[in-house]
Parts: structure tokens; sequence; C-alpha cells
């Protein structure tokens, strides 16, 4: 179950570091630096990005609804207030604070993605969107 719930959250992450990080390697810089010169292309990734977007916000809404994502906010702030008020953290690196929030945006995803997982693990329930006859 851990390695499952770790591999979703993996793919929620990687599709949000695609899209924008501080670094300069993700699809925002390079469309908005080259993408004149690589129209298509630019064109493509981002449908693509579109895709994987459209397909893990659309399971999170379904799984854990607007209430969910907003409990599943509060929880990763009040944990990232704790980190700042024991000093683990900092808010004078505007870097190390863009990836804080790429991490979170990807674990509220990753919850969506596991919720059902996470509900059967914790109640013995089985989620069933679709009844076959």
């Amino acid at each position: 179950m851990l390695v499952s719930l770790l591999l979703r959250w993996l793919a929620a992450f990687v599709l949000v570091v695609i899209t924008y990080n501080p670094t300069e390697l993700n699809y925002v810089r390079w469309a908005l630096g080259d993408g004149a010169a690589s129209l298509p292309l630019v064109i493509l990734f981002g449908v693509i990005l579109l895709v994987g977007y459209v397909i893990f916000l659309r399971a999170t809404f379904r799984s854990i609804g607007g209430l969910g994502i907003l409990l599943v906010v509060a929880l990763v702030g009040a944990f990232l207030w704790v980190l700042y008020d024991f000093n683990i953290i900092s808010l004078e690196n505007p870097g190390a604070l863009t990836w804080i929030g790429l991490v979170a945006v990807s674990f509220i995803m990753g919850v969506g993605l596991s919720w059902s997982i996470i509900r059967r693990g914790l109640s013995g329930q089985l989620d069933v969107d679709d009844v076959e006859e």
C-alpha cells in the first residue's frame, strides 16, 4: 500500500515540477523563452501536461471533493506553520518556498489520487463509482 501511495505522489510531483520549478528546466520557462522557435512542440507538450492535470485534478475532486481539498490544504498549511515555528524552514529563500509549494500541491493531488486506497485501509470499505450488471 505504501509503495502505491508513494508512486502516485511521485507521479503528481513529476507533473508539477515538469510544469514549473525554480530552476531553468521546466515547461513554463522553455515555452516562454524558446517557444516561438518550436511552437508545435510547445503546443504538443502543453496539451500532454493539460491532459495530465485534467486526469489528476478530476480524480482529486471526485475522490475528496472541494471540502477534502480544503482540509488537505489546511493540514499542509498547519504542518508548514509548525516547521516554521520550530525554525526548520525559513521564509527568506523564495526558491525554497517554491519547492515547498510544489511539494504541497503534489501532496494534495497525491492524496486525491490515493484516497480510495487510504479509505479502504482505514475503514475496510471499497469505493465503487460504476456498477456493472
